[in-house]
C-alpha cells in the first residue's frame, strides 16, 4: 500500500467561542492533496464555523492552522484566496448579465496600457474551461446557462487563482441528477490535477459517490474522520445524529395508528431541483411525521403543501376538491397553516408586540380595510396567551424580548386563531427549553385528538415517533418510505431506512 501523502491542510485543536456559545471545541481536520473530503453534520454541528475560521472570516480562539506544512492565519477570505484556498458558496457570487469569460476574470482582467485585453480574456477563459472539460460559449451571458454550468464557472474561477484547496459549500443543492453528474466529472478532473476539495453536503448518496473520506462534526465537536469505503451508511447517520443503534430504546407512549377520511391528498407533487415528485395522504386528526437528515427534503415538502413554493408537477386535493396552492394565501384559504423553521426570519416581526404578532394572520385574511377591533384583539390574545401558557403574559411586550419557546407559542397561536384543518410545523421545538418543548408536544397531541391534521417535522427521531401516527422518510430530497407507527417502528428502524433508502 502506498504511503499516505502529507496533508496540504491541517487544523489542530480549533476552538471558536461566542458569548454563551461554544461553536467549535478542539476540532481537528486535515485535507490531503488530490482528494475529495466530505464535511458532514446536522444543524449547529459547526461546519460553517470551521470553514469561516479556515478562510479568515472568523479569527480562531484556540488551535492552529497549517497550509503546506507552514503555520497560517488569514485576515479574511481574500488573504486565504491569495494563499491558495478558494471557496465556492451555495449562493453564487456571479453576475448573470455578464458573459462567462467576464465572470471568470472579473476584477483581475489582463490589461495593456491600462486597457482590458478582451480578446485575451475570452481566449484564456476558453482554455481554462477546456482543461476542465466544460464546453460552453464564453461570450454568452452567464444567465443563459443552467445552474450546473453557473456552478462550474464559479469553480473554474476559483481554481484559476492557483488554488491548492477548493471548498465547495452545498454545490449540488439546486442541481438535478444530470447536473450533479456533470459537476462530479469536473471534481474528478480537479482531483487528477492534485487539488484538494472540501465538500460540504447533506446528501448521503453524493458523499458515497464522490468522496474519499469524511469528517463528522456534532455540536461543535469532532466525532471522527473516516474512509468512506470503511463506513457503512447507517453508521454515518448514527454518528451525525449522536445515537448508536444499540442505544436506541423503543418508546412506549407512541400513539396508535388511526384511519379516517382523507383531508389532504398530494399526487406526484414535486418541484424540479427541489424535491422529487411524491404521493402522500394526510387524514383528519392524523399526525404525519417527516424524518430525514438535514437537507433531505422535509422542509421542501412542507413549503409545497403550504403554497410557499410553486409545484412544477402533480396536484393536491383537499377534502376531495382539487386545490391550486400557488401562494401561502391560497393555502390559508383552504385551511392550511404553516409555521416555518426560521421563526425569527420567516415568522415573527421582532419589533411588534405579542398582540400584534398574534393577530397578524387573522388580520391578513380580512384585509387591511376591515381592521380587527381592539376589543376583539384583546379577547383573542387573552384566550391564547392562557391556552398556550405564554410567558410573560403581557400582550404589549415586544416579541423579541420573549424566550425562544414563548416566541414559538405565539407563532402557533397566530395560526390556531384561524382554526386550520392542516397545521404544518417545521422544527417547532428546535432551540427551546425542555419545558416549552413538552408543552408544544402536548398541544400537538391535543389538536390531533380534536380532529386537526398535523404535518410534523423534527430532526429528533424520538420526537417524531412519540407524536406521529405515520412517518414519511426522506433521503436526498426523495420520499423513500411511508411507515405506520407500529411496534416494529423504532428510532433504529428509522435510521436504517434513512441510511438505506428503503425499509426491509
Amino acid at each position: 500500500m502506498a504511503a499516505e501523502p502529507a496533508p496540504i491542510l491541517r487544523m489542530r485543536g480549533i476552538g471558536k467561542y461566542f458569548p454563551g456559545v461554544t461553536a467549535l471545541d478542539g476540532v481537528d481536520f486535515r485535507l490531503l492533496p488530490g482528494e475529495v473530503h466530505a464535511l458532514m453534520g446536522e444543524n449547529g454541528a459547526g461546519k460553517s464555523t470551521l470553514i469561516k475560521v479556515l478562510t479568515g472570516v472568523y479569527t480562531t480562539d484556540a488551535g492552529e492552522i497549517e497550509l503546506d506544512g507552514r503555520p497560517v492565519s488569514f485576515s479574511g477570505p481574500l488573504a486565504a484566496q491569495q494563499a491558495g484556498i478558494s471557496t465556492v458558496y451555495q449562493e453564487l457570487n456571479l453576475c448573470g448579465n455578464l458573459s462567462v469569460a467576464e465572470n471568470i476574470y472579473i476584477g483581475r482582467e489582463p490589461r495593456r496600457f491600462g486597457r482590458i485585453q478582451w480578446s485575451r480574456v475570452r481566449k484564456d477563459a476558453a482554455a481554462l474551461l477546456s482543461r476542465l472539460d466544460i464546453d460552453v460559449d464564453v461570450t454568452a451571458p452567464l444567465s443563459s446557462y443552467s445552474p450546473a454550468i453557473r456552478q462550474m464557472v464559479a469553480i473554474a474561477r476559483a481554481v484559476d487563482i492557483d488554488a491548492k484547496v477548493l471548498i465547495l459549500d452545498e454545490p449540488t443543492s439546486s442541481l438535478d441528477a444530470g447536473e450533479v453528474a456533470q459537476l462530479f466529472r469536473m471534481m474528478r478532473r480537479l482531483k487528477e490535477q492534485g487539488i484538494a476539495i472540501l465538500f460540504v453536503t447533506h446528501f448521503l448518496d453524493q458523499v458515497y459517490e464522490a468522496s474519499d473520506r469524511v469528517t463528522v462534526l456534532r455540536n461543535g465537536r469532532l466525532v471522527g474522520e473516516y474512509r468512506i469505503a470503511d463506513l457503512p451508511r447507517v453508521d454515518l447517520v448514527a454518528k451525525m445524529i449522536g445515537r448508536e443503534l444499540a442505544e436506541l430504546e423503543r418508546l412506549d407512549d407512541r400513539p396508535l395508528a388511526r384511519t379516517s377520511e382523507p383531508l389532504v391528498e398530494a399526487h406526484n407533487l414535486g418541484r424540479t431541483g427541489n424535491v422529487e415528485p411524491f404521493t402522500m395522504t394526510i387524514h383528519k386528526g392524523e399526525v404525519v411525521g417527516l424524518a430525514g437528515l438535514l437537507g433531505s427534503g422535509r422542509t421542501e415538502i412542507a413549503r409545497l403543501l403550504a403554497g410557499a413554493d410553486h409545484a412544477t408537477s402533480g396536484n393536491v386535493r383537499i377534502a376531495g376538491d382539487t386545490a391550486a396552492l400557488r401562494t401561502p394565501r391560497a393555502a390559508v384559504r383552504r385551511g392550511i397553516a404553516f409555521c416555518p423553521e426560521d421563526r425569527r426570519g420567516q415568522g415573527l416581526i421582532p419589533d411588534l408586540t405579542v398582540r400584534e404578532n398574534l393577530v397578524l394572520a387573522l388580520q391578513a385574511t380580512r384585509g387591511w380595510t376591515r381592521p380587527i377591533s381592539r376589543r376583539k384583539q384583546d379577547e383573542l390574545v387573552a384566550k391564547y396567551i392562557a391556552a398556550l401558557n405564554i410567558r410573560p403574559a403581557d400582550p404589549e411586550q415586544q416579541i423579541k424580548n420573549l424566550s425562544g419557546g414563548n416566541q414559538q407559542k405565539v407563532m402557533l397561536a397566530r395560526w390556531l386563531i384561524l382554526e386550520p384543518r392542516l397545521l404544518i410545523l417545521d422544527e417547532p421545538t428546535r432551540g427551546i427549553d425542555v419545558g416549552a418543548k413538552a408543552e408544544i408536544q402536548r398541544l400537538v397531541a391535543e389538536l390531533s385528538d380534536g380532529g386537526m391534521a398535523v404535518l410534523f417535522i423534527s430532526a429528533e427521531l424520538e420526537e417524531v415517533l412519540r407524536l406521529s401516527h405515520r412517518v414519511g422518510v426522506l433521503r436526498d430530497r426523495k420520499l423513500v418510505a411511508q411507515l405506520a407507527n407500529d411496534d416494529a417502528l423504532t428510532t433504529g428502524a428509522l435510521m436504517e431506512t434513512i441510511a438505506s433508502g428503503a425499509r426491509e
